[in-house]
């Protein structure tokens, strides 16, 4: 996905209509709109995100791969979401494998995604002057991704996307310091200078202060 399109938040774009419904149910249980021990049936979806039972089948059973929920046999589908200690737990796990991606990447990355990388963070540059944290949230998810891809790691890709769609959602945090934006843009400017530089101990030091910072950022 090209950095417009994550400003255009093209999460869903024109894929499946059950992996349209997957999403939305996901990000309904990751921000609490739908509560846990909160039962799940495949009528009640239907009617309220308009859909038929056959995606809603497939999103169920993604879900329940996911974790997110729990099929008890004879009683249904019963929401679980995300601890405290889930969350926390999961910033632990993914600064251990983004540490290890931004060593990967810088030793691995191509002259394209190195390219896509330089822009994502002019980007940064830009809507930071500009205040913007709608779109700066967009464009670190992109930069992530662009470091993610460049490991060309299949594993390592899909479950980083995975910890950033869970963390974005849960327990978004509504208060943002003053100088939010340019602390961010200088972690990520640490990180960018250090592909630029093909630094990867230097890289693995700013992801890690990165990542640090992150979860203080949340947990304030």
């Amino acid at each position: 996905m090209s950095i417009i399109q994550y400003l255009e938040d093209g999460r869903t774009g024109n894929q499946p209509l059950s992996t349209n419904l997957y999403t939305e149910l996901q990000e309904d249980i990751l921000t609490g709109k739908l509560k846990s021990g909160e039962k799940l049936t495949e009528q009640k979806i239907c009617n309220e995100y308009k859909v038929s039972r056959t995606p809603v089948r497939e999103a169920l059973r993604q879900l329940e791969m996911d974790g997110l929920i729990e099929n008890i046999p004879n009683r249904g589908a019963f929401v679980l979401g995300l601890s405290k200690q889930d969350i926390e737990d999961m910033y632990v796990l993914r600064k251990a494998y983004e540490v290890q991606a931004v060593k990967w990447a810088i030793e691995r990355i191509t002259e394209e995604e190195m390219n896509e990388l330089e822009e994502t963070f002019e980007f940064m540059e830009f809507y930071t002057m500009k205040n913007d944290i709608n779109k700066m949230q967009s464009i670190n998810t992109a930069f992530h991704q662009i470091i993610y891809n460049a490991t060309h790691n299949r594993m390592l890709k899909q479950l980083l996307s995975s910890y950033q769609i869970y963390l974005k959602y849960c327990n978004p945090s509504n208060y943002y310091a003053p100088d939010y934006l340019s602390i961010v843009l200088k972690e990520h400017r640490a990180i960018f200078d250090a592909f630029m530089a093909k630094d990867v101990d230097g890289g693995a030091l700013a992801m890690s202060i990165h990542m640090d910072n992150s979860r203080t950022r949340k947990f304030k």
